[in-house]
């Protein structure tokens, strides 16, 4: 499935670029940071994930023949520019937040720095990258600390908008601690487990309910879950008791499930456990599905619903309830010989103002907590002495050449989980989160009202 994505990229990205080598600034350096301005859900805090899929990207970008020609019948370049693009090779440095960090609004969770058409041409791609894998992983966190450590199914292939999303979108939700996937390509491409249950479908080609799904007790005796709500949720989960004790019990086999996915699922859920226990099956699990989020399984769980698992699909993998998480990429630093220059931008919208220059993110812990976050200029020294400092920006690539050691994705769902048990609870609350403060050190705050003071001038 690889495929050369050079092109994935917005047009003006192009002839911004031709423009670059067309006034002289070819070799340019410019300072982009990458940032978001509200969190989704109007939650307390964003995960970090795609920084694995940009690296991909970065270290093969490459122009083909194939695209230069069709760049070359826009007949908006010349053949100076197609060369360059022929001879592409990033040769710049990035630093990143690691998948899995925790990060704020109007905090940098990607810095690029490079020549301005280097630093153009991957804006695109780094931006649909952290704007999607981390509004997945943060939507996968809500709706697993909702099921209150119940286990979390992303059930998303099918309703996903498109392949990229159903892939990503899933391993994005593991990294929000999601626990498996429905989707079988999804295993073989980033080892997470892969398991899936039944559709309607079975049932419904067998004459009798009962006997379906005692053809699946034999068939999966030790990986049994059996949907019951094709027809008559009550009936099928008495018949799915039947099928158990018929097949898997006389086996001395005791772990297995079912699955409702439409009507009451608190009502339901409470009639199949006291059924369930009354014929000794303890040990049956009662796995739900069929239209979930975090809100929704909230208020199963506090109308006493009897759920063991949840299955989310498409309110998971398209983040309906919130769908976009809005990173920008913005210039905020050039290079003229040895003086870094500032840039702002300026709105009079107040949340569009950018914090301007090449800046540092920095974390400040109280013991074992998380207490604020601070952004500084690239070149202010920072310590306190009531408090421990993380710095949240590490370097992924300089001059071109990767220094970053990618850690596994099972590594970057523990350190999403680590990170978090290092946050106040009041702030992982699903409704009404208590707020995290980011400071602006003296000297950037200065800076800042010098630009917008003399912008108005």
């Amino acid at each position: 499935m690889k495929q050369n994505l050079s092109l994935l990229c917005d047009l003006y990205e192009f002839t911004m670029s031709y423009g670059y080598l067309k006034n002289g600034w070819k070799d340019k350096i410019c300072y982009f940071e990458v940032f978001f301005r509200e969190v989704p859900d109007k939650g307390g805090f964003v995960i970090a994930a795609g920084l694995e899929q940009i690296i991909d990207f970065v270290e093969n970008l490459h122009f083909d023949e194939s695209d230069l020609e069709f760049l070359r019948s826009k007949k908006l370049f010349d053949e100076e520019f197609l060369s360059y693009l022929k001879n592409f090779h990033f040769d710049g440095d990035i630093f990143a937040v690691k998948e899995g960090e925790i990060v704020f609004a109007n905090e940098p969770m990607l810095v690029v720095r490079a020549s301005a058409p280097q630093a153009q041409l991957l804006e695109t791609f780094i931006l649909l990258t952290l704007n999607h894998q981390s509004l997945i992983a943060t939507k996968a966190s809500r709706i697993v600390r909702a099921a209150n450590s119940r286990s979390v199914l992303e059930f998303g292939s099918r309703r996903a908008q498109g392949i990229d999303a159903a892939l990503n979108g899933a391993r994005a939700a593991f990294i929000g601690s999601s626990s498996s996937s429905a989707c079988a390509l999804v295993e073989k491409l980033f080892g997470i487990n892969s398991v899936g249950t039944m559709a309607h479908s079975w049932v419904q080609i067998f004459d009798d309910e009962l006997e379906a799904f005692v053809r699946y007790c034999e068939l999966y005796p030790h990986n049994t879950i059996l949907l019951v709500d094709t027809y008559d949720a009550k009936r099928g989960i008495k018949n799915a008791i039947k099928a158990f004790k018929q097949v898997l019990v006389p086996r001395g086999i005791y772990d297995f499930g079912i699955r409702i996915d439409s009507g009451d699922l608190a009502k339901l859920s409470k009639f199949a456990r006291k059924e369930l226990d009354k014929e000794g099956l303890f040990n049956c699990k009662i796995i739900a599905s069929g239209g979930l989020d975090e809100f929704e399984i909230s208020r199963l769980l506090k109308s006493g619903a009897k759920i063991d698992i949840f299955g989310v699909g498409e309110r998971l993998i398209t983040a309906k309830s919130s769908p976009v998480l809005g990173c920008v990429y913005k210039l905020v630093a050039v290079e003229d010989g040895k003086l870094l220059i500032p840039k702002i931008k300026i709105s009079d919208t107040i949340n569009k103002i950018s914090n301007p220059h090449y800046k540092r993110l920095y974390r400040f812990f109280d013991g074992k907590k998380a207490v604020y976050d601070k952004l500084c200029l690239f070149d202010e020294v920072v310590s306190d002495d009531k408090f421990t400092v993380k710095e949240l920006l590490v370097p992924i690539f300089e001059k071109g050449r990767l220094v970053y050691k990618l850690p596994s994705l099972q590594e970057s769902k523990d350190y999403a989980q680590a990170q978090l048990d290092l946050f106040d609870e009041k702030l992982k609350s699903i409704k009404r989160p208590s707020s995290y403060k980011l400071y602006l050190s003296p000297k950037l705050q200065k800076l800042k009202r010098t630009l917008l003071k003399k912008a108005k001038q």
